[in-house]
């Protein structure tokens, strides 16, 4: 028989790595070993302990322990920002400035208008604005929005303003009487009883400062804009318009 002769290349790459790992294999173990002996224990990483868990001590609550950081907190504890004490946080605003005149809605209505494309509706508000120190007026406003039939109302009350001659007393010089539509008033001063009135008169007369004043409604109405006006007309005969 004849050799066969092999020149596959890859059957000769196999045999040299089995011979290589042959003779190298036990002494690269022994080498491997002896090096991890030699090394000091400083050389070698501990593993991590696990985190313990947070115990709270005894008598506190979670609520208590809230209450505690946010105290901290507020003294200027952490980054700072925070607390009150250390600078930061939203700056004090500024106290608000008292407005010049009082002001009160007595009426709130809502009228309708019907038109070809519909109805269209809107507010009508009554105001009585005054300094309770001899200043008084009546406002009437309409708008689509709450806040701008007021704002109309205010600005029509300040334009028609009275004024009074006040003494120490808190009163009129003498009974006064009108008339406005349906309604009628009849006004006179009292001997320190106090403000003795309804309706629509006794926010009028409170706002423009009387006090010791008697306030009388004849004519059996309930709308409260005529009484006002009512009310209006009979004090413009003690007063003098602004």
């Amino acid at each position: 028989m004849s050799e066969e002769i092999i020149n596959n290349e890859e059957v000769v790459a196999e045999t040299a790595v089995e011979q290589v790992a042959e003779t190298t294999a036990p002494e690269v173990v022994e080498t491997v070993t002896e090096t991890v002996e030699a090394a000091p224990a400083e050389a070698v990483t501990p593993v991590a302990e696990a985190p313990k868990a947070y115990v709270a001590p005894e008598g506190t609550t979670p609520k208590g322990r809230l209450a505690q950081a946010r105290q901290s907190f507020s003294r200027g504890a952490g980054n700072g920002k925070g607390g009150p004490r250390s600078g930061g946080g939203r700056p004090a605003r500024p106290p608000k400035e008292k407005p010049e005149f009082d002001s009160k809605a007595i009426d709130v209505r809502r009228v309708t208008r019907v038109t070809t494309g519909g109805r269209r509706f809107s507010l009508h508000v009554t105001m009585i604005a005054g300094d309770r120190n001899g200043r008084v007026g009546l406002g009437v406003g309409k708008a689509l929005d709450t806040q701008l039939a007021m704002d109309k109302a205010m600005k029509s009350a300040k334009k028609n303003m009275i004024r009074f001659n006040i003494d120490d007393k808190k009163t009129i010089k003498h009974e006064v009487s009108a008339k406005f539509d349906t309604s009628e008033v009849w006004i006179s001063p009292n001997k320190e009883k106090g403000l003795i009135a309804g309706s629509s008169a006794r926010v009028i007369l409170s706002l423009a400062g009387l006090q010791n004043v008697t306030a009388k409604f004849h004519g059996g109405t309930k709308n409260k804009l005529n009484n006002a006006r009512a009310t209006m007309k009979a004090l413009a005969a003690v007063s003098t318009r602004v």
